[in-house]
C-alpha cells in the first residue's frame, strides 16, 4: 500500500518517511537530463529542425506517460525520425535552446559539498550529456550515442545509435542497473542513493535508491516517489535533505 503524502510546503511533497533527512548520509545522486536537469527533451527539439517535433513528441508523451511499454523501440523510432539532421543543428539545439534548470547548479554543489558523488544517467544522448556534466561538474554519464555519418556540415545522423560497452539503448533498466554498478564501485548501498526523475523510465531507478524524488514529473511517478517537487526548482530538495 503506497504511503499518503504530505505537503511540506507548497510545491513540496513527502510520502513514507518525516524530513529533514541527512544529505551526508547519503553517498551518491542520480538524475536523469531531459525534463530534470535540463529544460529541455532533447529528441524533440532536435526533430523539430527538420519539421517532425509533433510526430516525436507524440511519442516522446506517450513513453514518459508509461503507455510505450517499450522504451527502447520508442527511442529507435524517434531517433530514426532524426535521419539527416545535421551536427550543426544539434549544436544549434545546445547553445539556443538547452537550460540548466532552476536550482541544478546549487543542488549539485550541495551534494558534492556533503561528500556525495553525481551521475547523470540518461535515455537521452552523450552530445548532449557531456556539455551538462561539463557544466555541473558531474561525475559519471551514461547516454546513447547518436550515429553520425560524414558529410558536407560536419556530419548527419543516420538516424541509428551506437552500440556501446555495457549495452545499446539506456532504457528504465539500463538506469536501474548503472546506479546499481555505480554503487557498487564506491562500495555504498543502494540505500545511500538518491535518484531522480521525471518519467515513467525513471521509476527503475527510483525504486532501489534509498530516497526517490520527482520533479515536475508525470503523475505517475509523483505518486510512487518519496519526495515530489511540483513547483521551483531542483534545490528544493535541500528543504528535505539538511
Amino acid at each position: 500500500m503506497t504511503a499518503p503524502a504530505t505537503a511540506i510546503s507548497p510545491g513540496l511533497t513527502v510520502r513514507g518517511f518525516t524530513p529533514p533527512l541527512k544529505l551526508r548520509d547519503f553517498k551518491l545522486i542520480a538524475f536523469d537530463m531531459d525534463s530534470t536537469l535540463i529544460s529541455i527533451e532533447c529528441v524533440d527539439e532536435i526533430a523539430d529542425v527538420v519539421g517532425k517535433k509533433a510526430e516525436v513528441a507524440a511519442i516522446t508523451e506517450a513513453a514518459m506517460r508509461g503507455e510505450i511499454a517499450d522504451y527502447k523501440d520508442s527511442l529507435r523510432r524517434r531517433v530514426a525520425l532524426l535521419k539527416g539532421v545535421t551536427v550543426a543543428d544539434m549544436e544549434q539545439v545546445l547553445v539556443e535552446r538547452l537550460r540548466i534548470n532552476p536550482g541544478a547548479a546549487e543542488l549539485v554543489r550541495a551534494s558534492q559539498a556533503a561528500g556525495l558523488k553525481v551521475l547523470l544517467v540518461s535515455g537521452g544522448f552523450t552530445y548532449f550529456a557531456y556539455r551538462v556534466r561539463d557544466t555541473l561538474g558531474i561525475d559519471f554519464v551514461r547516454a546513447n550515442v547518436l550515429e553520425i555519418a560524414s558529410g558536407a556540415n560536419c556530419g548527419e545522423l543516420t538516424g541509428r545509435m551506437v552500440d556501446q560497452t555495457w549495452g545499446d539503448i539506456c532504457d528504465g533498466a539500463e538506469k536501474r542497473r548503472t546506479l546499481l554498478e555505480v554503487a557498487s564501485l564506491l562500495g555504498i548501498e543502494p540505500s545511500e542513493c538518491i535518484a531522480m526523475g521525471d518519467g515513467a523510465n525513471d521509476l527503475p531507478m527510483m525504486g532501489v535508491a534509498g530516497l526517490s524524488v520527482a520533479y515536475h514529473a508525470k503523475p505517475a511517478v509523483r505518486e510512487q516517489a518519496m519526495v515530489s517537487i511540483d513547483s521551483g526548482g531542483l534545490d528544493r530538495l535541500l528543504e528535505v535533505l539538511r
